[in-house]
């Protein structure tokens, strides 16, 4: 029977196994395996892509939002998803306290920050952050300790959800202004005496309808 090794550069160096250089450049766990001391080949284990991240990122730039990937990968397999995907800046090998403290640090140079993540190791950069967000196929622990739980696991849904909350913003201050405006101006009829009781009735039910009927519009945020 053969003699069959299994395992990193270090275990193929000791036995004096030699390993192709063009392997050495691909990211992910790597797996060599050697038979009879001749390298046989390798495995190469690393995160895939959802499909839809590309297409977040590029979503979440089109916002105007810097993004960062916080992660305890390594630091090659990390550049790569950047590279890929487009995230604009990249820190790897990161514990979890490591994680905060670079949060925090990106906090101060950037402003505030949402935090996405689904990890047992993410949850205290999500109770740190200003927005926590957790996916909903995610571990218990980042769920407890998110502020927003996405129930799906589609990173879509990041950026969605943010443009949802502009319109909402927006509206929401349309809505103030008008109110505020048509009972000003009623006020000032009041006041020289040229409004009348309708008017002063449309300005408190009639302006709560109208901004009711506008606030509506959200649900048809796309």
């Amino acid at each position: 029977m053969g003699t069959v090794l299994a395992g990193n550069y270090k275990l193929m160096k000791k036995f004096e196994v030699d390993v192709p250089e063009n392997i050495q450049s691909s990211y992910g766990t790597q797996v060599l395996m050697a038979v009879n001391g001749n390298f046989a080949g390798y495995l190469l284990i690393s995160d895939t892509l959802k499909p839809e991240s590309t297409n977040a990122i590029i979503s979440l730039k089109r916002l105007n939002i810097r993004t960062a990937m916080l992660t305890g990968d390594s630091t090659e397999s990390a550049q790569a998803v950047a590279k890929e995907t487009g995230i604009d800046e990249v820190h790897a090998r990161l514990l979890p306290e490591e994680k905060l403290s670079k949060l925090q640090q990106i906090r101060s140079k950037n402003g505030s920050v949402m935090f996405v993540g689904d990890g047992i190791n993410d949850a205290p950069v999500l109770a740190g952050a200003d927005v926590g967000a957790a996916m909903g196929s995610g571990a218990d622990a980042a769920i407890e300790a998110a502020d927003v739980v996405f129930m799906t696991s589609n990173m879509q849904a990041v950026p969605q959800s943010i443009s949802i909350a502009k319109v909402t913003t927006r509206i929401a201050w349309q809505n103030v202004i008008f109110a505020l405006a048509v009972k000003a101006f009623v006020m000032a009829l009041g006041l020289t005496g040229h409004a009348s009781m309708w008017m002063a009735v449309f300005a408190d039910s009639g302006v709560a309808m109208l901004c009711v009927l506008n606030s509506i519009r959200a649900l048809y945020k796309k």
